[in-house]
């Protein structure tokens, strides 16, 4: 397959193996060398003029453009477009399923199911982060995991904020929910809290606000109250010592797909990505909205150009407040003299995405086809069942995180450019967008999505995706969790001023 016109409309076309001077597309003779997965103009574009994939406006010429020369940044710009909203017009609820399908799961106190079993050690400030890290090292260390093989691990989950900033403010707001949700996340069998003492994040404040009380599964220190670092550790490691025979004292069971939720992420895209690895994606989303699961859709400045067609699928009041939030980034990043279009990095150019419009209409492609619930801020406890939206920015990890601190019990996450990510405590599965980077970085990869331009269907990728979906949270390792990754990567999102 030499090159796709992804909609009639369309006046480009992706090159999937890469394009020669010579070679002809549509009748149409190719100018200069269009590197895989780049787009030619098959028609003429006059300057100003739109260039338009999936049928849609995915940026502006600079000049005119001939039939065969290449569709990339040096010709196309970036402009916002105004667009007509609508709602309800495409809204579908899925057939009902005749067998349920199932996973292996830890069933918790409240009737939820995790897919893994750790024991999470968070922080209230960047402060105590040395110490949480050093508990968990003395755990390790000391063997103390030895005799729990039903463990999943001890990891330290720290961050670089907790203080000066406003108590009454949205980032302290972000970070109370964010740590909460690690804590409430099914995949925690029991957590400890290490704080300094003096920041402006207290715990007992976040206590009081979440009615936690100090339990079997629940333990929390402060480095002063405890007399220092050395004593905070020692502390800090007799809490795990007893909080592990709790964590250990549960067995997977048969669970309901019902009972999974799905964070949906892409990172280090390519031209690739829409055409590939996110309808698939969106494939086994569709299959997991049909089992009573749910799917997170996120990444709001990676949507956006895209969110009327998820309004299309929204009730008017959840359209609504979808469109708020992309209002909202619109005047974030003017207050921080930046523009929605600085989202496609280098890597997502060179592998030949142009413009965020372009990004956005296939990131959107990971959300399947069914109707849109519901729309989430940041952080907050997801309780709708089927296809919901979560607003977070774009960087993977905190994206990621915010969708953890929902509820998100597993994760997929498509990449064109090979992403080294992992997501303690929910467990990653990689969807590589392209052949080559699947072979390339195979022990990164788990699934190859490359071959849907070989002829495999989208729904028959889907249904791959849904299988290694229900594998993965049954207890199967996936290539990031193999690789260690997933410690580093919790990140919350940091709003307001650092004062």
């Amino acid at each position: 397959m030499a090159h796709l016109r992804l909609h009639p409309s369309d006046n480009v076309v992706v090159a999937v193996d890469g394009l020669s001077p010579g070679d002809i597309v549509d009748d149409v003779r190719i100018t200069r060398r269009i590197p895989p997965g780049h787009k030619a103009a098959v028609r003429p574009i006059a300057k100003d003029a739109p260039a338009l994939k999936f049928g849609q406006i995915i940026g502006f010429a600079l000049q005119d453009i001939a039939p065969g020369d290449w569709v990339h940044e040096h010709n196309i710009a970036f402009h916002s477009v105004d667009r007509d909203y609508e709602f309800e017009v495409d809204a579908r609820d899925p057939d009902p399923v005749p067998v349920p399908a199932t996973f292996q799961g830890y069933r918790r106190a409240n009737g939820r199911f995790g897919t893994r079993n750790y024991l999470g050690i968070l922080t209230s400030v960047n402060c105590s982060a040395t110490v949480a890290r050093l508990i968990a090292r003395e755990v390790e260390k000391r063997g103390l995991l030895d005799d729990y093989p039903d463990v999943d691990g001890v990891i330290p989950l720290v961050h670089g904020h907790g203080c000066a900033m406003d108590s009454k403010g949205e980032g302290y707001e972000v970070l109370k929910r964010t740590q909460w949700g690690y804590a409430a996340n099914p995949n925690m069998g029991a957590v400890l809290m290490v704080g300094l003492g003096c920041e402006t994040f207290q715990i007992a404040r976040w206590k009081q606000a979440y009615n936690i009380a100090e339990s079997d599964t629940f333990r929390s220190l402060t480095i002063q109250d405890a007399g220092g670092t050395a004593k905070a550790i020692e502390d800090g490691v007799a809490a795990v010592r007893d909080l592990l025979p709790v964590v250990a004292n549960v067995r997977r069971e048969t669970a309901p797909a019902s009972e999974l939720m799905l964070a949906l992420q892409c990172g280090g895209s390519d031209g690739y990505s829409g055409i590939t690895a996110n309808p698939s994606l969106g494939a086994a989303v569709d299959l997991l909205v049909a089992h009573g699961g749910t799917a997170i859709l996120s990444e709001t400045p990676e949507i956006y150009g895209a969110e009327h067609l998820l309004t299309r699928r929204a009730a008017p009041e959840v359209g609504r407040r979808l469109i708020e939030r992309i209002r909202w980034w619109e005047d974030y990043t003017r207050r921080n003299a930046g523009s929605m279009n600085n989202n496609p990095s280098p890597g997502n150019k060179a592998g030949g995405l142009t413009t965020i419009l372009e990004k956005s209409l296939g990131a959107a492609a990971k959300g399947g086809t069914t109707r849109l619930k519901a729309v989430y801020e940041y952080a907050e406890p997801v309780t709708a069942k089927g296809f919901v939206f979560m607003d977070t920015p774009g960087y993977d990890p905190v994206s990621a995180t915010g969708q953890v601190a929902g509820g998100a019990n597993v994760l997929c996450f498509t990449t064109g450019r090979g992403s080294a990510y992992g997501c303690k405590p929910t467990p990653s599965i990689k969807l590589a967008t392209n052949t080559a980077v699947y072979e390339r970085m195979t022990g990164d990869m788990d699934i190859n999505c490359g071959d849907v331009l070989d002829g495999v269907s989208i729904q028959q990728k889907g249904r791959e995706i849904f299988d290694t979906i229900l594998r993965v949270a049954s207890g199967a390792r996936s290539k990031s969790e193999l690789l260690g990754y997933g410690d580093a990567e919790f990140v919350p999102w940091q709003i307001g001023a650092t004062m």
